[in-house]
């Protein structure tokens, strides 16, 4: 493998892993409202869930999907209707910061299980195999997925930044429920987007 091609990859990886998602914007929420131990925790269970999803359609899924490319729209569709669920949830959240706060954040399984079904992280390791390592190599495969853990965990430990930033200026209920109902209407508007 390459050089050039090594850094195409990681590009692309940055690229896929910091641009807004549903999980871009679950770790921004997470981490505004419980502090940055929850939002690392589920960003760590995020990062891990991606690239096990990664190297399972790098070894066998992608040719599935060949043969089934119907099931690529049943999971866009299970998955966009998760992620309404959510932004639901997110939205009716009423911003009370008591001190039993740290009972409903989000988990590390959370993350990990948001991945499997999250379009865009089908989108974006489909996609990314499809272009750089079509043949589906073993080496190529893992190579890949050795870049793409710390770039998407780092990325996403942004996301995390920028809610705790976010949380220290929105400490009253007021301010949460507003933060709240912002990052549910772009959950929800991503949703519609990735339906489209």
């Amino acid at each position: 493998m390459t050089l050039s091609l090594i850094i195409s990859m990681s590009l692309f990886a940055l690229a896929a892993s910091l641009s807004p998602g549903p999980v871009n914007l679950l770790s921004l929420s997470c981490s505004a409202r419980y502090g940055a131990k929850a939002g690392l925790n589920f960003v760590t269970g995020a990062s891990l869930g991606f690239i096990l999803l990664f190297l399972l359609i790098g070894f066998s899924l992608h040719q599935i999907l060949d043969v089934l490319p119907q099931l690529t729209n049943i999971l866009k569709w299970l998955g966009a209707g998760f992620l309404f669920y959510l932004s639901f949830q997110l939205w009716r959240d009423q911003g009370d910061l008591s001190i039993h706060q740290n009972q409903s954040a989000p988990r590390f399984m959370t993350g990990a299980i948001l991945q499997w079904i999250n379009p865009k992280a089908w989108l974006a390791s489909v996609s990314g195999i499809a272009v750089y390592i079509p043949n589906a190599d073993t080496n190529d495969i893992l190579i890949f997925a050795g870049l793409y853990l710390p770039i998407c965990w780092l990325s996403l430990g942004a996301w995390v930044a920028m809610g705790i930033l976010l949380g220290q200026y929105f400490q009253s209920p007021a301010k949460m429920r507003w933060l709240n109902r912002s990052l549910a209407t772009l959950l929800a508007g991503s949703s519609v987007y990735i339906l489209i």
